[in-house]
């Protein structure tokens, strides 16, 4: 895919907890289903990552954890398994990172994902900004 066929959302967020807790929403199976969905997690270089989502048909998303710095940085590749609804990116077309970064009590999440195909940007940036409503609501609680 090109330059010119792809793009990168960046997204970022004040999350009132620490990082270490909103760390454990990304890794942990049981907190990662209080704001994603219903998920397989190996959090390791390699590793699984799948998630059921929550709304609408259920997709489900499929990737690796590619990069883990404790309660810094989450780097995963991302795709959709071939469901009905289910958005048009292979598992592993596209890749999501997540940095951490500490502000008092809080943790600034900034999340960069690259390999969109452009006809999904818009529709995927969306679906982020709802997510990370869902995750700071869940971390905060």
């Amino acid at each position: 895919m090109g330059a010119a066929e792809s793009r990168t959302i960046e997204q970022t967020v004040r999350i009132r907890a620490r990082p270490e807790t909103v760390w454990r929403y990304f890794t942990d199976p049981g907190r990662l289903a209080r704001w994603w969905g219903e998920a397989e997690v190996d959090a390791r270089p390699g590793g699984v990552l799948r998630v059921r989502m929550l709304d609408g048909p259920r997709p489900i998303m499929r990737g690796r954890f590619t990069e883990l710095v404790p309660h810094e940085r989450i780097a995963f590749t991302f795709g959709w398994e071939a469901t009905p609804g289910a958005p048009d990116i292979p598992p592993g077309a596209s890749r999501v990172e997540i940095t951490l970064a500490a502000d008092g009590d809080a943790t600034v999440l900034t999340l960069r994902h690259s390999g969109l195909p452009f006809h999904l940007h818009d529709e995927t940036g969306a679906g982020w900004a709802h997510l990370l409503r869902l995750l700071n609501a869940a971390a905060a609680s």
